[in-house]
């Protein structure tokens, strides 16, 4: 890569109709989160407009190393807030990287990549359809939670018979 130095790059522009959310509010916050952004300004504007009540949801978008920024500002929001719904979808915007030779006779490289990017919606209210992939809410069973079978239920009144007897000997 001696040979060529960095030109432009042209980046797919994020666009609100392209969130790959369902049934997003009509009146919805959208922050973008880009790497050099400031948390305390992005929360300090999210939470006047959701104080305001001038909107019912906030989606957090982030791409690359704003993801983990997106997903703290989110979480501080939900918990300031007690928010109930959310939704988080990932997928990739694409990026071409132009480089340009140094010498004669060499060709411009285009150098493609895919950035992971992240949209995080949190709605105060109820979110239509919640067998959508990536719905959370704070009530109800969580993911890591199972639930329990007939065969784990006769296996744990197994046991608590079995503790009874040793006691009882």
């Amino acid at each position: 890569m001696e040979n060529y130095s960095k030109g432009k790059n042209v980046e797919e522009e994020l666009q609100r109709d392209k969130i790959p959310i369902k049934d997003l509010p009509e009146n919805f916050l959208w922050m973008q989160v880009k790497g050099g952004s400031k948390m305390t300004n992005l929360l300090s504007h999210a939470t006047g407009i959701l104080q305001d009540k001038a909107a019912t949801a906030v989606v957090w978008s982030g791409a690359g190393v704003a993801i983990p920024k997106a997903i703290s500002c989110a979480e501080i929001l939900k918990k300031q807030f007690s928010i109930e719904y959310q939704v988080t979808k990932l997928s990739y915007k694409k990026v071409e990287e132009y480089w340009e030779p140094k010498v004669d006779g060499l060709e411009t490289l285009v150098v493609k990549r895919q950035i992971p990017l992240i949209h995080i919606l949190l709605s105060t209210e109820a979110i239509p359809d919640c067998n959508q992939i990536g719905y959370q809410t704070l009530s109800g069973k969580k993911f890591w939670q199972k639930e329990q079978t007939q065969d784990r239920k006769q296996q744990q009144s197994y046991k608590s018979k079995k503790q009874k007897r040793k006691k009882n000997e």
